[in-house]
């Protein structure tokens, strides 16, 4: 019907000039005191012939709005399936049609090779300077004072920042090395408890975990990731008090902390990427990529995560790894 009303208003001046035509015959017929019956019979025949040629019209029309519709769906089919040329003006569309065809598909060429060139100078970015930091671990490994602890603690620091930009350019790429399959995950937890260890000692932080005795199924180096991402976030906000680390039915991993909270105008938005929030932006410190990551991760592995927030209280994140159902590999 759309189309119909769009039809009708692009031909509406052929359709008056033919009906003000008749008018004419008519109004000048009665003027000159002619037998109006005379004119009115073959104005009839032409409106009813004039309706069928419209109506084959409007067939060729809808034909080919079809054929442009369908073409809208194959991009590479953009200048090899036009409708045939009826005239000058539907030669120059089309000609014009390829063109930005042809320029769209250089840009995407060029920012296609261009991506791929950046991905591959960050992923050998990445990979060369873990030989620096591990040079540095195993200098720091040697003493046993409180600024090589805190030494220690910054390298590890820069260690998950290193490991934050591989799992960003690994998120979109086609190699993604996803393995699921059925995983433990006190595992998991416990080795990414393992890696925060000196920072939980240092600052005097409790951590509440008892063991889940529980299988999932997911990818361990990614869930792993998500986790220690998590963890940190808590760790940076926690001055003092504890980290809780639960589960709940049916398999929703839980990480609870005592940080300041989170703003309610905050927390919506949390897991966008590069929003940081009220704590973020008088840190000064936040980049507001780790949750977002987090989401990305999360979403790829059918995994959901939430955040629950009590401003001066504390901050839950929930993990919910009930997606898949268990299947042994």
């Amino acid at each position: 019907m759309k189309l119909l009303r769009l039809y009708l208003k692009q031909r509406w001046r052929g359709i008056s000039v033919a009906f003000g035509s008749c008018g004419i015959f008519v109004v000048t017929f009665w003027l000159y005191h002619l037998p109006v019956a005379a004119v009115l019979y073959p104005t009839a025949v032409c409106t009813i012939l004039g309706l069928v040629l419209l109506a084959i019209d409007f067939r060729r029309v809808l034909r080919k709005h079809q054929k442009l519709a369908r073409i809208q769906t194959l991009s590479d089919a953009i200048g090899e399936n036009f409708p045939e040329i009826e005239g000058l003006e539907d030669a120059d569309y089309q000609q014009i049609i390829r063109l930005l065809h042809e320029e769209q598909t250089r840009f995407h060429t060029d920012t296609a090779r261009r991506y791929e060139d950046m991905v591959d100078y960050y992923t050998i970015w990445a990979h060369q300077i873990k030989t620096p930091i591990a040079s540095m671990r195993l200098t720091l490994q040697n003493e046993d004072t409180a600024l090589s602890r805190k030494l220690s603690g910054d390298l590890f620091r820069i260690e998950q920042y290193v490991e934050m930009v591989l799992m960003f350019l690994r998120l979109d790429s086609d190699s993604t090395d996803y393995v699921i399959r059925e995983q433990d995950l006190d595992v998991i937890v416990r080795q990414a408890v393992r890696k925060f260890a000196g920072e939980f000692i240092a600052r005097r932080l409790q951590l509440v975990y008892e063991p889940i005795h529980t299988k999932v199924i997911t990818d361990e180096k990614w869930l792993s990731f998500v986790i220690e991402q998590v963890l940190s976030n808590a760790l940076k906000y926690t001055p003092s008090g504890s980290i809780t680390i639960s589960l709940e039915a049916p398999k929703i991993l839980c990480i609870r902390d005592t940080d300041m909270g989170i703003a309610p105008e905050d927390l919506p938005r949390i897991f966008e990427k590069g929003y940081t929030g009220y704590h973020g932006r008088a840190d000064k410190k936040a980049s507001g990529i780790g949750l977002y990551l987090c989401k990305r991760v999360c979403s790829n592995l059918g995994h959901r995560i939430s955040a629950e927030s009590d401003l001066d209280f504390g901050t839950v994140i929930r993990i919910d790894l009930s997606q898949y159902k268990l299947s042994a590999e």
